[in-house]
């Protein structure tokens, strides 16, 4: 999941983005609204976690246009503002959930998932294809039962994999979705991160690569 914290705070932002990462997501941070609106531009983000009273564009503002150009990012408000007429007047501008500060951490990254499955068909909890089982919510992956020691960038990969079922995830795909801004998009990231997760995942080899447009899970080469 790609994610987008727009906080002012510098020291909440810079906590989120590092709670976030742990938690294999790729996370950005703006600290204004402007930025927000440059990076929203630039990148596609499936969840926008957003405080309203943000320096430069308002937060209210920033929701409005994410609510009208971009249908496919889900809107996580994050504010001290907690009355009930925030919290309906957030929605109402186009938020799709509303947590007030303070939180639990769990609690955001919990949301932020459910959001996260939104922005693409209906998901199961657990993922099964080809002997794998994967179970985001606890960041845990099995191969016919036997646990996969995996890295959080390679949870990523799989998981965007198995929720693709089966179809080709091109690697500027997994470069966007499961890595953040600073990933240099001529990098061997994404194609190291196959290697690795090729070889924890054993054999016989269920992750293949097609030539020239990218790689997908199942029990044969194409």
């Amino acid at each position: 999941m790609r994610v987008l914290v727009v906080e002012d705070e510098p020291f909440l932002a810079s906590a989120l983005r590092s709670g976030l990462r742990r938690e294999a997501m790729a996370a950005d941070v703006a600290h204004d609204g402007d930025d927000a609106l440059e990076r929203l531009a630039v990148h596609a983000y499936d969840v926008v976690v957003l405080d309203r009273d943000l320096p430069g564009v308002h937060g209210d503002d920033v929701c409005r246009h994410v609510a009208a150009t971009l249908p496919g990012c889900r809107i996580l408000m994050l504010t001290a503002a907690g009355g009930l007429r925030d919290r309906v007047a957030g929605l109402e501008l186009g938020a799709d959930d509303y947590l007030v500060k303070p939180f639990d951490f769990p609690e955001l990254v919990a949301r932020l998932r459910a959001l996260g499955r939104r922005t693409t068909p209906a998901q199961p909890p657990v993922l099964d294809r080809a002997g794998l089982r994967v179970e985001p919510h606890r960041m845990q992956a099995y191969r016919d039962g036997r646990f996969l020691p995996l890295t959080r960038k390679e949870f990523a990969v799989l998981t965007l994999l198995m929720r693709a079922d089966g179809g080709v995830v091109p690697a500027e795909y997994l470069l966007e979705k499961a890595w953040d801004e600073h990933a240099d998009p001529f990098t061997n990231a994404v194609r190291i991160t196959i290697c690795t997760l090729r070889r924890k995942l054993g054999d016989p080899p269920v992750l293949h690569t097609v030539t020239g447009v990218g790689y997908y899970l199942g029990p044969a080469a194409r």
